[in-house]
């Protein structure tokens, strides 16, 4: 009785060690590194890269922003915000007339301090920044919406809210120069030093050779 427990004890403990010293081997053989690039592509979300290139100002994309499209995106601020004239209060301040006054403007609503006392207005470059990341235009606000990242929505709601109540000149777009217009920077260049203006360039084929040069000079 006693050998055959032991025969059995010795085969259950080599296998142990049998089966220890196979993970260990395949660890070390299949040892994972970490990918360069977590995840795989998603079809349909955008992720940025930091290299990527930087955003237009906002006053591109307000040039051809819609106020109609700016009233669909508004349906996502709905659950906090009323932007009627003399909308109620709910879990964020009515926005009537909104663009143009003070940051943290309306009486008796409890603004985070992160907003109170960041200071300034709402003009299109300061409310682009909210609406892109409130938690980073003011750590600590209050605020809960994760941000609008399109700046097109950012662009078609600002010109939406413009219209509740407020009547703030739509800025310029940024210029943009044509190929013609750089076409003509280019040739208002200076031309290169030691090199006259409309000075011919030679090359082996219309520089004179040397006999010719000879009998130039002698002539």
């Amino acid at each position: 009785m006693d050998d055959r427990f032991n025969t059995i004890a010795g085969w259950v403990l080599g296998a142990g060690i049998v089966a220890l010293g196979a993970s260990l081997f395949t660890g070390e053989v299949f040892k994972a590194e970490r990918p360069e690039q977590m995840g795989y592509p998603i079809e349909g979300v955008e992720v940025e890269s930091e290299g990527g290139e930087a955003e237009q100002p906002i006053a591109f994309f307000l040039a051809s922003a819609d106020a109609a499209a700016g009233e669909q995106v508004f349906k996502k601020c709905a659950a906090c915000h009323t932007a009627d004239q003399g909308g109620a209060t709910g879990l964020g301040p009515n926005l009537w007339a909104t663009m143009g006054k003070p940051v943290a403007h309306v009486a008796g609503f409890a603004y985070s301090d992160a907003l109170k006392s960041h200071g300034g207005s709402w003009d299109w470059e300061t409310m682009s920044a909210w609406l892109k990341s409130p938690r980073d235009f003011a750590p600590g606000t209050k605020m809960t919406f994760a941000g609008l990242s399109k700046p097109e929505d950012r662009a078609n709601l600002m010109v939406w809210l413009n219209s509740q109540g407020s009547n703030l000149p739509i800025p310029a777009p940024p210029a943009v120069d044509t190929p013609a217009e750089l076409a003509a920077e280019i040739a208002d260049q200076p031309a290169a030093p030691g090199k006259a203006e409309d000075e011919p360039v030679l090359n082996e084929a219309t520089a004179p050779t040397k006999g010719e040069g000879a009998a130039a000079d002698q002539e």
